[in-house]
C-alpha cells in the first residue's frame, strides 16, 4: 500500500493558512465530497439496494455498525493525538523547569563563573523563544541550541571547587544539567512526532465508506443533503481537529514557548 498521499508531511501547508478558515476548508471539503457523490454516485449505488424490501432499515443496521467500530477508531486516534500534544508540553514545561533550577544553581557560583554561566543561560533562552520556536512551528528540528548547550556544559566543567559547599552546588548544577539535556531532547523528538500515514489512510477509508453507505438511503433528494451533510459537516470538524493535534508546535492547538518566557524574564531581573 502507497500510503505517501496520506503521509502528513504532504499536507504541512496546510498549517500555513489560519485555524477557522482552515476548519471551514474541511467542512467544505467533505460537505462537497458528500453532495458531489449524491449527484453522481449515488444513483450508480442505489441500485444495489434499490429492489430489497425493507432496503433502508438493512442499511440502518450496517451504518450503525460501522458508526460504532469507525466512531471508536475516531475517539482512540483523537486521544492519540492530544496525548502526543500533552506529553510534549509536558518535555517543554519540564526542560523549563531544569532549566530554571540550573540558573538558580550556577547563580550560587563564585565571579566571574556564575556571571559567564549565567549568562550562556540567558543567551540559550532567548535563542530558544526568538528562533528555535518559529523554526519547530514550521516543522523544522533547531540545531544551533546544541551549541549553545555544548558551550555551556564545556564552561560548567571547567568551574573547580575550593570548599565543600562548592562541591555540592556544582555536583547538583550537573545533575540538573543533565535533567535540562534530557527534557531537551524530548522536545526536539517531539517537533517531527506524529500519525502514521497508514492512520490517516484508515481513518480518510472509513469517511468515504461512511458517507457510501449514507448514499444507499432511499430518501428525498433534499433530505438526503441535508442530513448526509451534517454528518459529512462533523466528519470534516473530527478530521481538523485530529489533524490540527497532529504537529504538538503547529496548529491552533498548538505548545507556546510562554515556560520559556516566564523564566528569561526572571533572568532579566535577576
Amino acid at each position: 500500500m502507497n500510503t505517501r498521499w496520506f503521509d502528513p508531511e504532504s499536507w504541512y501547508w496546510l498549517y500555513d493558512i489560519p485555524p477557522t478558515r482552515l476548519s471551514l476548508l474541511f467542512i467544505a471539503t467533505f460537505v462537497g465530497f458528500y453532495w458531489i457523490g449524491s449527484i453522481l454516485l449515488r444513483p450508480v449505488l442505489r441500485q444495489f439496494v434499490k429492489n430489497t424490501p425493507g432496503s433502508n432499515d438493512i442499511v440502518g443496521y450496517v451504518l450503525s455498525c460501522f458508526c460504532v467500530f469507525y466512531g471508536l477508531l475516531l475517539g482512540l486516534i483523537a486521544v492519540t493525538a492530544y496525548q502526543n500534544v500533552s506529553d510534549a508540553a509536558a518535555n517543554v514545561t519540564r526542560e523549563a523547569a531544569a532549566l530554571s533550577a540550573l540558573y538558580e544553581d550556577v547563580s550560587q557560583y563564585p565571579e566571574p563563573h556564575g556571571q559567564n554561566l549565567r549568562w550562556l543561560l540567558r543567551d540559550y533562552t532567548r535563542y530558544v523563544i526568538k528562533y528555535a520556536w518559529p523554526l519547530q512551528q514550521r516543522g523544522i528540528v533547531p540545531e544551533e541550541g546544541t551549541i549553545r548547550a555544548e558551550a555551556f556544559h564545556e564552561r560548567l566543567l571547567d568551574f573547580q571547587p575550593q570548599t565543600p559547599s562548592q562541591e555540592i552546588i556544582h555536583a547538583e548544577a550537573l545533575r540538573q544539567f543533565n535533567n535540562f539535556l534530557e527534557w531537551r531532547r524530548m522536545r526536539l523528538f517531539s517537533v517531527k512526532s506524529s500519525l502514521p500515514a497508514s492512520m490517516w489512510f484508515v481513518m480518510i477509508l472509513g469517511a468515504i465508506l461512511n458517507i457510501a453507505i449514507c448514499w444507499l438511503f432511499d430518501m428525498r433528494f433534499v433530505t438526503q443533503l441535508v442530513l448526509g451533510g451534517i454528518l459529512a459537516a462533523y466528519l470534516g470538524t473530527m478530521m481538523h481537529l485530529i489533524f490540527d493535534m497532529n504537529q504538538p508546535f503547529r496548529g491552533d492547538v498548538s505548545i507556546s514557548a510562554e515556560p520559556f518566557e516566564v523564566i528569561y524574564r526572571r533572568m532579566d531581573d535577576a
